[in-house]
């Protein structure tokens, strides 16, 4: 006899299953639709494109709903910033120490733009995946929920890409020079 927990996950795939029947249906259907799923470059670019068609098929097996933005303190509760922006909530700051949560969705940092900071800064991925780019690296780091980092002082970077839909959810610690490894 399944749990009450498995009875749930095994509905939300199967709702995602017709999801996905739908969407092939609908690509089916009209040849601009299959195109623009054609041009789609990664895994959140298509379930972003399902969105726009009504879609969901972005939730992963054993992946909740996200709390709701009124819970306090919750990292993981905030309501997605419009497309191409994100906020930024101060959550701890004493002195030149600052702890950050910033939501990001479909952002980047503008063309020919680095990030140059006098403080250090350990980051960490919560939701979302992310392309992070260091200017002394050839390639962009891909980034997944759960990855984290340490950005020197003065090491240069920028985003280049950060999921649309719900978006990157990112725990940012940016220490002073002389708290840094």
């Amino acid at each position: 006899m399944s749990t009450p927990v498995a009875e749930e996950q095994l509905q939300r795939f199967l709702h995602k299953v017709e999801q996905l029947n739908a969407l092939v249906a609908l690509i089916d259907a009209d040849p601009q639709l299959r195109a623009r799923l054609a041009g789609c470059d990664t895994h959140r670019q298509v379930v972003d494109f399902a969105s726009t068609l009504g879609l969901e098929i972005g939730r992963r097996w054993g992946e909740s709903d996200p709390p709701a933005a009124s819970e306090q303190r919750n990292l993981l509760a905030s309501t997605p910033p419009p497309a191409g922006s994100e906020q930024i909530e101060v959550l701890l700051e004493q002195g030149e120490l600052k702890l950050e949560r910033i939501h990001s969705c479909a952002a980047s940092t503008p063309e020919g733009q680095w990030y140059d900071q006098e403080q250090g800064e350990w980051v960490a991925l919560l939701q979302g995946s992310a392309q992070l780019r260091f200017e002394d690296e050839p390639q962009p780091r891909q980034l997944q929920a759960g990855d984290w980092l340490w950005i020197a002082p003065h090491r240069r970077h920028r985003v280049e890409a950060t999921d649309g839909g719900r978006g990157c959810l990112w725990l940012a610690l940016f220490l002073p020079l002389n708290l840094c490894p």
